[in-house]
Formats: structure tokens, C-alpha cells, sequence
């Protein structure tokens, strides 16, 4: 119950977002979140949030999915992240589509193309590692590793939104919205993936 709880809080709140966007209204907010993001910017931290960036290109992301075929005899967990890797590009691309906000090109340090709202690497951050969390959880293994890798990705997650933010090819609220959308998106996907591997053990 709490999780489909989350789910329509996730949804409102995006929803919310979307019509401020529209309406231009989170000028300020995008405002004062970059200002805050950006108050000691210097070259130091330009190269670390490039770096962190990268987690969430297509080239990490089809990096991750190849490790999961490769690395786990369990090809079940390479197909659930490869397909979640689609879907999250598909929802997100279609979403663009629909609001087509332009990107805040004054503030970019590095040079993207497409829309913003909402963020696709917010999006992927949240949506692809999100539900890599949720497979090291049932996968047999350590309790410290399953602590250690969640802290460790959720604070890429965070990260990578920041760095967004910092690099000037996202408004606050493109990170913000991504980030609610993959919540709600997370939660079916898990649902579904449960089934799936589910209906795989019982035919082993």
C-alpha cells in the first residue's frame, strides 16, 4: 500500500512541476538552486561533475547492461536492466516531446542538444540505479555489500542531478521533475520485474 502511496505523491508532484514549467513559474527556484549548486564553481569541480555526469550517458549505461550479461549467471538480471534502460529512454524522450522546454543554453559548460523538461540523466540516474538497488537486494550476498553499494549509488544518483544543475544543461526543476517521474516509473517496473523473476524461479 505505501508503495502505490508513493507512487501517486511521485505523480502529483511531478504533475505539479509540469504546470509550473509551463506556466513559467519556477524561474526563481531554478534561479536560486543554481546559485546555490554553483556558489565555489572552479575547474576542480567542473572536471568532477563531468566525470560524475558520465554515469548516466548511454555509453556507462550500455557499459552496466553488458556487465550484467557478462558478469552474472543470472541472465534474467542483464534483461530486466537492459529493458529498463529502454523503457526509461522511451518515457523520457516521449515526455520531452510533450512540454519541449528549451535548455538554459546561456548557462551550459558543456554542450547538449534536445529538450530539457524533464531530465533524461536525472531520469536514468534515479530509474536505472534505483532499480539496480533493488536487484542487489535479492541477489545472495553480503548484507554489508548491499548496505555499502545502496549508499554508494544513491549518492551517484544525487550526484549526477547536481551535476546537471552544474553544468548548465538542466534547470532545478527538469532534475526535480526527473527525478519524481522515475519514482512513480520505478515503482510499476519493480512490480512487474518481481513477476518476472518470480515466474522464472518456479519454472527452474
Amino acid at each position: 500500500m505505501r508503495k502505490w502511496i508513493c507512487f501517486i505523491i511521485a505523480l502529483l508532484g511531478f504533475g505539479i512541476i509540469a504546470y509550473l514549467v509551463m506556466m513559467d513559474k519556477t524561474t526563481f527556484f531554478d534561479r536560486f538552486i543554481y546559485n546555490v549548486v554553483t556558489i565555489s564553481k572552479n575547474d576542480v569541480l567542473t572536471f568532477f561533475y563531468k566525470f560524475i555526469t558520465f554515469f548516466a550517458s548511454e555509453v556507462m549505461i550500455i557499459l552496466v547492461c553488458l556487465m550484467f550479461f557478462l558478469l552474472f549467471k543470472n541472465k534474467k538480471f542483464g534483461m530486466l536492466v537492459s529493458a529498463n534502460a529502454i523503457l526509461i529512454f522511451i518515457l523520457n524522450v516521449g515526455l520531452k516531446l510533450i512540454f519541449m522546454r528549451e535548455r538554459p543554453f546561456e548557462l551550459m559548460i558543456i554542450t547538449e542538444d534536445g529538450y530539457s523538461f524533464p531530465s533524461g540523466h536525472a531520469m536514468a540516474s534515479l530509474g536505472f540505479y534505483g532499480f539496480i538497488i533493488y536487484l542487489i537486494w535479492n541477489m545472495k550476498c553480503k548484507k554489508k555489500f548491499k548496505v555499502l553499494t545502496t549508499v554508494l549509488l544513491s549518492f551517484l544518483i544525487i550526484l549526477i542531478g547536481i551535476s546537471r544543475i552544474y553544468l548548465g544543461v538542466h534547470y532545478a526543476s527538469d532534475v526535480l521533475a526527473g527525478y519524481l517521474v522515475s519514482v512513480a516509473y520505478l515503482i510499476v517496473y519493480v512490480q512487474w520485474a518481481k513477476r518476472f523473476l518470480r515466474k522464472g524461479a518456479t519454472n527452474d
